[in-house]
């Protein structure tokens, strides 16, 4: 995400934070030479991005790959006591 340019930010975010808090981010945002704000959504839409990835993407380690491929490839088993758990009711259903 590009924040060089400002669109116009109409949303806002009250946040609560310790004197401790504050002084470290306001003294990280003026090293960097940028405003506070920047350095809030700058910070929170990187982190945000990170945790959105770490969902949607995985890696898996090269001595495993094949082993994983394998799994993939393996035609479906019949599992007795899934098929059983799914035929029955939610748990929600039973209350």
């Amino acid at each position: 995400m590009a924040l060089t340019t400002h669109p116009a930010r109409k949303g806002r975010f009250n946040l609560r934070a310790t004197k401790a808090q504050r002084i470290l981010i306001v003294k990280v945002a003026q090293r960097q030479g940028i405003s506070v704000t920047d350095f809030i959504l700058r910070s929170a839409c990187a982190q945000a991005e990170q945790l959105l990835a770490d969902r949607v993407h995985f890696s898996v380690p090269s001595g495993r790959w094949k082993a994983f491929l394998d799994a993939l490839d393996r035609p479906a088993q019949a599992k007795p006591r899934l098929k059983r758990l799914f035929s029955g009711p939610a748990t929600v259903e039973n209350q």
